[in-house]
């Protein structure tokens, strides 16, 4: 695959952070879409998508340099690199923070939680199937051997995506991105043209979460399992632990939003 979209002269753009980045702005158009839909301020969705985003790349550069200091200290040019990371504890804390960020700003702005959470639930779909996808050319979160090899099984043979993501060269792989970007796209596209039918706030924003603890789930069955915490004698791993506090989560907000009917 392609874990470098393009050169600038000497400067190279990551497939990764441009796939990404791709997601971030048409997630961001679609929100004001969808806060249309769900009669949420438009302007104040708009201002809060930034707000997130902005908080969940400081918190995850911040905890890169953290963890890179002292190599920091000697190449103070790797800087640059830190965009082509791509690790699942980052996502994490991307989210949390963004999420925070998020939160925050919809309180101080006193927006309508449940409605706002829906107008976010579609852009937020769409952005992480983008994410995947540049995970996909980065070779990024790699499935495991798919040895005999299937016919849509990936082989990577560039460096640069042995050295960045550690993604192992010549051997037949499944395309587990392709495969959570695939679910996140049909779950985004679902959720917006489900919207205009909605029958309470929190519907959307309940049915995102369990979609994505689903799709989460599932797909770590095909990932490589290096590095992803397992727990329960090899059971589940942390993303499977993560994924199903998603589900009860979305649980909670379903049962909230029936409540309040």
């Amino acid at each position: 695959m392609h874990p470098v979209l393009f050169h600038i002269g000497s400067i190279l753009i990551p497939s990764y952070g441009a796939l990404a980045a791709v997601g971030v702005l048409l997630a961001l158009f679609l929100a004001q879409r969808t806060a249309r839909i769900a009669r949420v301020d438009a302007t104040l969705v708009w201002n809060l998508s930034v707000v997130s985003v902005f908080a969940a790349i400081v918190a995850q550069r911040l905890l890169l340099i953290a963890a890179n200091w002292s190599a920091l200290r000697r190449h103070p040019a790797w800087m640059l690199t830190l965009a082509m990371v791509h690790h699942p504890l980052l996502a994490a804390t991307g989210i949390l923070f963004g999420a925070i960020a998020a939160a925050c700003y919809a309180r101080w702005r006193r927006m309508p939680p449940l409605p706002t959470a829906d107008a976010l639930a579609a852009p937020f779909a769409l952005g992480l199937a983008f994410e995947q996808f540049g995970a996909l050319l980065a070779g990024s979160g790699f499935g495991i051997d798919a040895s005999p090899k299937l016919p849509w099984a990936v082989t990577y043979s560039s460096g640069l995506a042995a050295r960045w993501s550690g993604t192992p060269l010549g051997i037949p792989l499944h395309p587990v991105q392709a495969y959570a970007a695939l679910a996140f796209l049909a779950l985004a596209v679902f959720l917006f043209l489900w919207m205009p039918a909605l029958q309470q706030p929190g519907d959307a924003a309940g049915l995102c979460l369990m979609g994505i603890g689903a799709i989460v789930f599932l797909t770590e069955t095909w990932r490589d399992p290096e590095g992803r915490g397992f727990v329960f004698n090899g059971a589940l791993d942390a993303p499977q632990i993560a994924a199903a506090l998603l589900v009860i989560a979305a649980g909670f907000v379903l049962r909230q939003r029936k409540a309040r009917a």
